[in-house]
């Protein structure tokens, strides 16, 4: 089960997280409402931390986008908007990144709507449904989840905490599909403050 740490821009956190947690992925931000925006001035550290990093865009200019790829050393793209299948088609294209295609749920999902995106993305992320695009702390049912109808992987997102851990491990049993979780305001003290014992012990529980 992987996981990423979203959300992610003090220094000495991130570094923390390297060195204590070591996660698959780290997530920075770049939608400019968000109260975890990566400042721009953090680019040089954060480029050279040793850690995949994830990009997270919603509706950004593709120009943008392959800038701060290149300037923050960005593993993949994590598009949280209303981005069509032809943008996502050509930031792949352009970037021969991973591409992880947000879907927010509330209570249903558009597998239909889906279907277009899977020859372009490299999985997909279900995050609860809000007007600020992620950070909300609320799960979603998962049961909805239980009609995935691809065999494209994709993360679990949304509200996780630490008490989550044992139920995200059940969820994978029936859902193979699962390839892994993305933590952000449920482990934090402060937005972009992450509670590291915390991460640890929940990284140690998915791996049991």
């Amino acid at each position: 089960m992987e996981i990423k740490v979203c959300g992610m821009r003090e220094r000495d956190n991130c570094h923390q997280l390297v060195q204590e947690v070591n996660p698959d992925w780290m997530g920075l931000i770049f939608y400019p409402k968000s109260p975890r925006l990566v400042p721009s001035e953090s680019v040089d550290w954060l480029a050279e931390l040793p850690i995949k990093k994830v990009g997270v865009f919603v509706g950004e200019e593709q120009s943008e986008i392959r800038r701060k790829t290149t300037s923050f050393g960005l593993s993949a793209l994590q598009l949280h908007g209303g981005e069509s299948v032809e943008v996502v088609k050509q930031l792949k294209e352009d970037t021969d990144l991973e591409i992880w295609k947000v879907f927010g749920v509330g209570d249903k999902l558009d597998w239909k709507l889906m279907e277009e995106f899977v020859p372009h993305v490299d999985r997909f992320l279900f995050d609860t449904a809000t007007a600020s695009k992620g950070g909300s702390g609320k799960t979603f049912d998962w049961e909805l989840l239980k009609e995935y109808p691809f065999e494209k992987g994709f993360f679990l997102s949304g509200g996780l905490r630490l008490k989550h851990a044992a139920e995200i491990l059940e969820l994978g049993k029936d859902i193979p599909q699962l390839l892994g979780v993305d933590v952000n305001s449920g482990f934090e003290i402060a937005p972009g403050l992450k509670h590291i014992p915390d991460l640890k012990e929940f990284k140690q529980k998915l791996n049991r």
